[in-house]
């Protein structure tokens, strides 16, 4: 978490002309302000021709802020792990399926969804599932939560390609009815600072 570290590594770490470059030690515990303040300390220094790896980094936010910052390739287990808890990312937000709110409900996890789980299978069954700590459930939760995530990373890509991501990246947090990285802004504002 020390800036002028961070950059005497990567100088260090860029003069061997590696085919990409990772970026570590962000995705566990830090501060999403210390995640932002490292990323725009040390993408500026690699070379925008080769890839840049953020470890261990995987809200579907954090996702699209860092790519607007640059970075390229991401992994992480929240996908998989979050699944298997019940919690499903959606294009509205997340839904935790255990909750007694789905007991009766009809509909798909989330309607604008194309993968397996949203066209077979109802929230109450899902629910269900869970519940019964059936197998299936997280499953079906792991279908459903990387597709979701394919998809996510689809759109962007189409994003900067169609040169919009800043609509993309506004019309996301509208839909999601999320806030800034710090949970204060209101989205309008998040979308104008990053500007």
């Amino acid at each position: 978490m020390y800036p002028q570290l961070r950059k005497m590594s990567t100088q260090q770490i860029v003069s061997l002309d590696f085919d990409g470059y990772a970026i570590g030690g962000l995705g566990v515990g830090e501060t999403k302000e210390m995640m932002h303040e490292i990323i725009a300390v040390t993408v500026p220094l690699i070379p925008a021709n080769k890839p840049r790896y953020l470890m261990g980094v995987g809200t579907p936010q954090d996702l699209l802020e860092c790519i607007r910052k640059g970075i390229d390739i991401f992994d992480c287990v929240m996908p998989t792990r979050h699944a298997r808890t019940g919690m499903l990312f959606t294009s509205f937000g997340s839904l935790v399926i255990k909750n007694a709110e789905y007991t009766d409900d009809p509909r798909p996890i989330d309607p604008e969804c194309g993968c397996y789980t949203c066209k077979y299978y109802s929230r109450a069954y899902l629910r269900h599932l869970f519940m019964a700590k059936e197998i299936l459930s997280a499953r079906l939760n792991t279908i459903h939560n990387l597709y979701y995530y394919l998809n996510l990373m689809k759109e962007i890509r189409e994003a900067i390609q169609k040169d919009s991501l800043d609509d993309y990246c506004y019309e996301f947090y509208e839909k999601q009815k999320t806030t800034s990285i710090t949970n204060e802004r209101t989205t309008r504002s998040l979308y104008l600072v990053n500007q």
